[in-house]
């Protein structure tokens, strides 16, 4: 590394943080060849995805929920980039996937569509035959969208021969489904009409892209039905951060380095394009491609001087709207008489409310259901998680009060699950949008832009400054788990060769 302003190139890529989609993309140029760095803030990879450990206790700070990382028939990008990588990630399958808790009474959730029908028929029949009707597009999207793997997708028109010489078939296949491509899940759902019904996709919805049906893409909710119904839902033994791991090894096994603790203060810009980046101990890094996982704001803000970006680029980043913040719960709990509990429940306290409306959906996650060795043993980890509002929030003297006042609704949701609650607790860690938004350096704390489907689309990886891409959930295709991994995918395969991409897919019989 170079400690001043000497022109040496210390590698290819630079990528700027350790997220999803960060580690794929950066993983992925180090398979094609790259000389590729990453540098992360925090000390321990994976960005929203990372796992940290308390008293014998491993928690997700994130994501709780995966897809056929244990099939490789699987459309998850995710699992097409680790069998690029040559890793693998050890998963538990299971089903029922978890429990939806309404006022009214609790809906179990299948993997397998036609249980999950059959459970929608016990509440309403006429919701189920809309159901059918629903899912039959959703699935017919999801068989169209199989035979072109995001392992070939690209941001340019070398896209083109990629999909012309290996996947024309699919693409005639896929030809009469482009109009939901960019269509909102509600735009298919006209003629459903049971009320419930809508809610329960509603939430849906919302569990993926932190929107309601008028706002989540269909092609998010089609892979969704998809992978349940066609492949498996399962949980990577290790908690998320096993998933992280993977990456890591499998950038440094293709030659990748990545540096932990080492925050990068400034992207660094040179007549007009991208040369490398400025860490906070003041050393220099140089490269012409620079990756940032950060957001759009944050890296337009924080990361790059307001000169360095076209003003009208910069006006349009920084009026995205975001998605708000979480409260958050991490709780060990003793676990004697549990021995049915199952791993995923999401508890609505009140229908009259919006589901978007803070506090009123809690998300709980309870991992060692399925992998034991997360918590000491007799015991389970718990992770639980509702929207919250950023504004508002500071470190002042009421800072602790308004955290367990805040964090209330979530304690009142693993009461439905778990009555004795505050009698097993052993460990209890409460976490609000200034947590999440210091160890994730994310701004406002945010889930992600509230980008809506058939309003506007999400961007791609290039900016207007020449070197610089974006990667993770700021980027196209959007939020979750197999989205930001395919944001790394669809970023690596845009800086080489269409050639380079080819040999990869063959290699991996994709």
């Amino acid at each position: 590394m170079l400690e001043g302003g000497g022109q040496r190139q210390d590698a290819d890529v630079i990528v700027i943080g350790s997220g999803i989609g960060g580690l794929s993309a950066g993983a992925l140029l180090a398979r094609y060849g790259k000389r590729v760095i990453l540098y992360e803030s925090h000390t321990i990879p994976g960005g929203a995805a990372h796992s940290f450990s308390r008293k014998g206790f491993h928690f997700d700070s994130g994501p709780s929920f995966y897809c056929g990382l244990s099939d490789e028939r699987s459309l998850n990008p995710l699992r097409q980039i680790l069998d690029a990588l040559e890793e693998t990630v050890p998963a538990i399958a299971y089903d029922p996937l978890g429990h939806y808790h309404f006022p009214e009474g609790t809906f179990p959730v299948y993997r397998d569509a036609r249980h999950y029908r059959e459970a929608v028929a016990q509440i309403t029949p006429q919701g189920a035959t809309e159901l059918h009707r629903l899912e039959r597009r959703l699935l017919s999207l999801y068989e169209a969208l199989r035979g072109i793997p995001a392992l070939a997708l690209r941001a340019d028109f070398n896209a083109f021969p990629i999909l012309l010489s290996r996947y024309l078939p699919s693409l005639f296949k896929l030809l009469p489904h482009l109009g939901s491509v960019q269509a909102a899940v509600a735009d298919l759902m006209q003629d459903v009409k049971d009320s419930w019904l809508r809610r329960l996709i509603d939430l849906e919805c919302f569990l993926l892209s932190g929107l309601k049906a008028d706002g989540t893409a269909t092609p998010e909710v089609a892979f969704m039905f998809g992978e349940r119904s066609c492949s498996v839902v399962d949980y990577p033994i290790g908690g998320s951060g096993a998933i992280v791991e993977a990456l890591v090894r499998g950038l440094k096994r293709w030659g990748g380095r990545v540096h932990l603790g080492a925050h990068v203060e400034q992207i660094l810009v040179e007549s007009g394009r991208v040369v490398g980046v400025r860490l906070r101990n003041g050393a220099i890094s140089r490269a012409p491609v620079v990756i940032s996982n950060a957001t759009r704001w944050d890296t337009c803000t924080k990361l790059l001087r307001r000169e360095d970006l076209p003003t009208a680029y910069r006006a349009e980043v920084l009026k995205t709207p975001a998605i708000a913040s979480f409260m958050h719960l991490h709780l060990g709990i003793r676990a004697e008489g549990l021995e049915n509990l199952t791993g995923h429940h999401v508890v609505i306290h009140n229908s009259n409310q919006d589901i978007t409306t803070p506090g009123n959906t809690c998300m709980i996650s309870i991992p060692s259901v399925w992998d034991a060795n997360l918590a000491p043993p007799g015991h389970h980890v718990i992770h639980a998680y509702t929207l919250e509002p950023y504004e508002g929030w500071q470190r002042d003297s009421s800072y602790k009060e308004r955290k367990r006042q805040r964090a209330a609704p979530l304690f009142r949701a693993l009461e439905r699950i778990i009555p004795d609650l505050h009698q097993r607790i052993v460990l209890e860690l409460i976490g609000t949008p200034l947590t999440h938004s210091h160890y994730l350096r994310r701004y406002q704390g945010t889930y992600g832009p509230a980008i809506a489907a058939g309003q506007s689309t999400f961007p791609g990886p290039q900016t207007p400054l020449p070197g610089l891409y974006l990667v993770g959930d700021s980027t196209m295709p959007g939020i979750g788990v197999p989205a930001v991994a395919a944001s790394g995918i669809v970023c690596a395969n845009t800086l080489v060769k269409p050639e380079q991409t080819l040999t990869l897919l063959k290699k991996v019989n994709r």
